[in-house]
């Protein structure tokens, strides 16, 4: 695909990044800030304790665990890769890598995590007192009734689509590029409502339901990738005023990125739409099509 093609050429080619903010680097790096090495740190450490305990209660690791396992892990690896890796860094000096992270995170990350359902796993890594005492809470009437109201499949579609639609406003998108604070909120706010989206898509509601939701989301994102890219004039004035050091016209930037949005960012979608219509007709012929989605174990 053209888009991703350019996007792996200008990182494989990179022999210099541009300046983010007052600071300059001679390459590209990896990016050791805590706020984001420490939940995906610690989410690694209590999975791989809770499977190795899960795994000493059963003399064994649970066959049926295995693929959500692999699921996590991948997950968890395309979240390192989004925000830790270089491409991160790429990241804060070209708008379309910076867009390639946020459909990493949404798109790939988000329900990778979702289908994993690894709260179980997560939960058996802590110590045995505050096991009990985090999953007590979890259990508790006010965080149940936030959670399935977060997961209604209407609200967590439009809180998904509210966080990337203000998200992507010129003044807002542009202040997160020196503004350290903004971007992690920027990149938790996507990740977080994501995971809403994806959990009320895979496990909330009927297949059918589930294909509408993702066909409208994939219609607004796609409809706000084009506008990215079909503006007559750049809009994203800090985002991509480093362009021009990576062979690329700021206006120029500015269309892959909306590109990246509009074509791979849709036929993710579009890929998931598909499936979920598929099933949804096939369990209909069965007389199953408003079924819940059958779990991976």
């Amino acid at each position: 695909m053209p888009p991703l093609i350019a996007i792996c050429l200008l990182i494989c080619q990179a022999t210099a990044a541009a300046a983010h903010g007052n600071e300059s680097h001679d390459s590209l790096s990896w990016t050791f800030d805590p706020w984001i090495l420490a939940p995906l740190v610690t989410i690694a450490v209590l999975y791989a304790l809770g499977a190795i305990r899960l795994s000493r209660r059963r003399h064994g690791f649970p066959h049926w665990m295995r693929r959500p396992a692999i699921l996590f892990w991948t997950g968890l690896a395309t979240l390192a890769v989004a925000l830790v890796s270089p491409l991160h860094d790429l990241g804060e000096h070209l708008f379309s890598v910076h867009m390639v992270e946020h459909e990493l995170i949404m798109a790939v990350a988000a329900p990778l995590l979702v289908l994993a359902r690894p709260v179980a796993l997560l939960l058996w890594g802590l110590p045995g007192g505050m096991r009990r005492r985090v999953g007590s809470g979890l259990a508790s009437r006010g965080v149940r009734v936030a959670w399935q109201t977060l997961i209604i499949p209407a609200v967590a579609a439009v809180l998904h689509g509210l966080a990337i639609w203000s998200w992507h406003a010129p003044p807002l998108f542009d202040a997160t590029v020196s503004d350290v604070l903004l971007h992690r909120l920027q990149h938790l706010s996507f990740f977080l409502t994501g995971i809403v989206f994806w959990w009320a898509v895979i496990w909330g509601c009927s297949r059918g339901a589930s294909a509408w939701l993702l066909f409208v989301t994939m219609l607004h994102t796609s409809i706000l990738g084009a506008l990215i890219a079909l503006a007559p004039r750049v809009l994203y004035l800090a985002q991509t005023q480093y362009a021009g050091e990576w062979g690329l016209a700021p206006l120029e930037d500015q269309q892959l990125a909306g590109i990246i949005m509009w074509v791979p960012g849709g036929i993710v979608y579009a890929g998931a739409t598909l499936w979920f219509l598929a099933t949804w007709i096939q369990g209909a012929s069965t007389g199953g099509g408003n079924a819940q989605h059958v779990r991976l174990v």
